[in-house]
């Protein structure tokens, strides 16, 4: 199979990158913007390998993305390329506007140009994998109720509300014209090679550093935490198994107070690095301004994926987040050359 991902330079995106070239005899071609978050830096490991190319193309390109597609002749297509920071979306919501929706709606209009080219056996083996977030369902309000792929959507953020837009036209261009989409929706993802601006790469290197952890409000959002490498494995299960115009949520069964992951990374670097003035890294937490319109909570309810194609996480949120902190303690250097300077790890988008 050739498998196109845009946003393969990204967080999630690299690891669906790694994790088909290094499980599979598919050939991959990553097409990505490369903007601040994307880092080809997170593709070493699988680079060099003769099933892999990169292609450096704006999804709202449409002549480069089309020539890309009768080159590389994709028979199937992961949609991971966007503006994905909610903070980042409020102090400049219109990024997103261009990336998601106009890149998605770009995007779209080439595959259904090039699939309706393809013979009729291509044809059946052709997908469209767009790749949300549970973000466009908005805020839980219940403690006990869960996101299921037929929640009504409610999103509170320009990030979200330019995804779930993004959710919409890929429906509609599969129910209009009949091209062959999936969509999942996916709670929140950590691991190795995320961008520092996020809470979880924020807080360790912020604490090695002896620097504030930033804890919005009271610290008591929820969250669902994914372990990223499990999540790649789910998306390219739903590309090659799942049905056409399904919806599939993913999410990793881990539900947990945002002070709760704060203190458990302070936990495992108070046993692995421990400060030179013997205290807990718990001293360095620091509650500011929560951020507009900030979310409660967000839980997967994630029976569907499981019943329809078997796929559970591997990884608690308590083996994850070990080998996440384990892991930026072995990269550092990464870390440091995938900051340029221009974001110094401040909570963004409370500006407003």
């Amino acid at each position: 199979m050739r498998v196109l991902v845009t946003g393969g330079a990204g967080f999630i995106g690299s690891a669906v990158v790694r994790h088909i070239i290094k499980n599979t005899q598919d050939e991959v071609l990553n097409i990505d913007k490369l903007t601040y978050a994307g880092n080809l830096e997170s593709l070493t490991e699988v680079d060099q390998n003769s099933r892999y190319q990169f292609k450096q193309i704006d999804i709202c390109d449409s002549e480069a993305l089309t020539e890309a597609f009768n080159q590389f002749k994709p028979n199937l297509v992961m949609h991971l390329a966007a503006e994905s920071h909610v903070d980042r979306s409020i102090d400049g919501p219109a990024e997103f506007i261009t990336t998601n929706i106009v890149g998605t709606y770009t995007l779209l209009e080439v595959a259904r140009k090039y699939w309706a080219n393809l013979t009729s056996e291509e044809q059946t083996v052709f997908k469209f994998h767009h790749i949300s977030t549970d973000e466009v369902y908005g805020d839980l309000e219940g403690t006990t109720d869960l996101f299921t792929e037929t929640t009504p959507y409610a999103p509170s953020s320009p990030y979200s509300a330019s995804k779930a837009s993004s959710d919409h036209l890929v429906r509609a261009w599969q129910r209009t014209y009949g091209l062959p989409t999936i969509v999942t929706n996916c709670s929140n993802n950590y691991g190795p090679y995320h961008f520092p601006e996020k809470l979880i790469p924020l807080v360790i290197l912020n604490a090695l550093d002896g620097k504030p952890l930033p804890i919005y409000g009271k610290g008591d959002q929820i969250r669902d935490w994914l372990f990223v490498e499990d999540h790649a494995r789910a998306l390219y299960q739903v590309v090659t198994e799942g049905a056409v115009g399904e919806t599939y949520n993913i999410g990793g069964h881990n539900e947990k107070q945002n002070i709760e992951v704060v203190k458990t990374i302070c936990k495992i670097l108070d046993e692995l690095r421990p400060q030179e003035n013997h205290q807990s890294y718990e001293s360095l937490i620091t509650f500011v301004k929560d951020r507009p319109g900030h979310d409660l909570r967000y839980a997967i309810d994630a029976s569907k994926i499981k019943q329809d194609l078997g796929w559970v996480p591997e990884e608690s949120f308590e083996t994850g987040i070990r080998k996440t902190v384990e892991w930026y303690l072995n990269n550092l250097e990464w870390c440091r050359r995938v900051q340029d300077g221009s974001y110094q790890r401040e909570r963004l988008g409370v500006s407003a």
